[in-house]
């Protein structure tokens, strides 16, 4: 079956062709270091791991981009507010977020340049787009004038009937032609502080800095060209985001800006998109450590979950296993199911590790790879790729299964990402070293006793010394981790 994406900018699936042969060109758009990213971001960040994985596994090579945005009204702000320089702010939360997307297995990508390293960059094409008539300059800055680019709102589906109205709106403090117009330059403010670039227009040389969307135009033309393959990013950046990336890219090159764009829908809480406006938000650190300080405002849904931590590859297949383009809804009861899911296929490898093949598991494995890549050749239909999956698990239990099983479900892991080449078996009291076992067994008296408070602070002890517990109806059993 021939690779297919749904292209958000035709809604329909489209067969997957790069215009290299056997590179693949993606930029996808990245954080906004002002602050922790919550996990509400991190279902974009996956969506585009699920796509390069994917893609790594059917024998592309991958080339791909991920902005940092490290100048904006946000980080402006956050910076001004504490009292520091701009990049000493931002470090910060850039250090956290290549932290966070490690602790999620998430891949490197090959490049992550900065906005305030390619500011060069954004004045040429800010410079191109004055040029050839897209721009105009304005008292507070440089605008993009909408109504100059035809295909104005195509990724959307918005017609330019939609867009005019509120037609110079705000005009006493913006001098805009159009309400939708949207900057490229900003001239300085006394918000901004002592965060500025000189540059000249026309005859003066002035202060500013750049708008939002041009920094991601600039950044992935630099690196992957004027046409490049897929780009990724979550729904709510459709519009204006994507649209005037196009807008801004095309009128610059004259050229198709980008081949496929993919889009992932949100993660919700209590039926509402997970976000730091709504409250209803928490942070990956929140999720693994239940030490760490809780959000101001909290529902009773997101606060059940954070009474609890949770292990970082089971986010991982949380975020995982529901398909990018539907609504994926945290719950505890999910976390729960994903962890069983996850506790299953680790299971499998450590039994496979020292199991054999029995006769039937070699067809078996020829199956269940054709079926995996039929389903994820559709669009990444991920929960159908995971069922093929659970099947084979099953089946190969029963014919018994050894290295080839086990092979197998490696390779499939090179897309899910789960680190289950790390599965270790787990190992009863009575293999733990004396100390260690010592206080296992004292946290079953305690359990037994329905004592929870004083064995769950156990339980987060033997963690802390990379010493992981499950308990099941035959007892508890450990392993160490890290």
């Amino acid at each position: 079956m021939t690779l297919k994406f749904y292209n958000t900018m035709t809604r329909k699936k489209e067969a997957f062709k790069p215009l290299r042969k056997g590179l693949v060109r993606i930029y996808s758009c990245g954080p906004t270091v002002y602050d922790y990213a919550h996990i509400g971001n991190f279902r974009a960040y996956m969506a585009a791991d699920l796509v390069r994985r994917y893609l790594k596994y059917k024998g592309f090579r991958v080339k791909q981009v991920m902005n940092i945005t490290d100048v904006d009204d946000k980080t402006i702000k956050g910076s001004r507010k504490e009292g520091i320089p701009l990049a000493e702010f931002t470090k910060k939360y850039e250090k956290a977020f290549f932290e966070d997307i490690d602790t999620l297995n998430i891949e490197r990508v090959e490049k992550y340049p900065k906005a305030t390293r390619h500011i060069k960059v954004m004045l040429a094409l800010v410079k191109t787009l004055l040029r050839k008539g897209y721009a105009y300059k304005a008292r507070d800055g440089v605008y993009y004038s909408i109504s100059k680019f035809r295909d104005y709102g195509k990724l959307a589906r918005l017609e330019k009937a939609q867009l005019k109205a509120g037609a110079r709106v705000k005009q006493d403090l913006y001098d805009k032609e159009h309400a939708r117009d949207f900057a490229l330059w900003k001239l300085w403010d006394k918000e901004d502080g002592d965060v500025f670039w000189v540059e000249q227009f026309g005859k003066e040389k002035v202060k500013g800095r750049p708008g939002w969307h041009i920094e991601c135009s600039a950044m992935s033309m630099k690196y992957l060209g004027k046409t490049f393959d897929i780009h990724t990013g979550g729904i709510d950046l459709i519009f204006p985001h994507h649209q005037n990336e196009i807008a801004q890219s095309e009128g610059a090159t004259g050229k198709q800006f980008v081949r496929y764009w993919l889009h992932n829908e949100h993660l919700v809480i209590g039926g509402e998109k997970m976000s730091k406006s709504l409250g209803n938000f928490c942070t990956l650190r929140q999720l693994v450590d239940k030490k760490e300080k809780r959000p101001p405002k909290i529902s009773h849904q997101l606060g059940d979950i954070l009474d609890n931590e949770h292990e970082s590859m089971v986010i991982r297949y949380l975020l995982l296993a529901t398909h990018y383009r539907q609504k994926l809804n945290l719950t505890g009861t999910g976390l729960k199911h994903a962890k069983h899911a996850l506790d299953r296929l680790r299971e499998f490898v450590a039994n496979a590790r020292k199991g054999r093949d029995g006769k039937g598991v070699e067809a078996l494995v020829k199956k269940a790879k054709a079926d995996f890549e039929k389903s994820m050749d559709d669009d990444l239909n991920i929960p159908e790729a995971l069922s093929v999956i659970f099947e084979f698990v099953r089946k190969a239990n029963r014919l018994g299964a050894g290295k080839k099983a086990l092979e197998q479900m490696l390779d499939f892991d090179k897309v899910l990402g789960l680190k289950l080449s790390k599965a270790i078996e787990w190992k009863t009291p009575e293999q733990a070293e004396p100390g260690i076992r010592k206080l296992i067994l004292k946290r079953e008296k305690l359990r037994k006793d329905k004592k929870f408070k004083e064995s769950d602070k156990i339980r987060a002890g033997l963690r802390k010394k990379g010493i992981v517990l499950e308990d099941t109806k035959k007892g508890t059993g450990w392993k160490r981790i890290g």
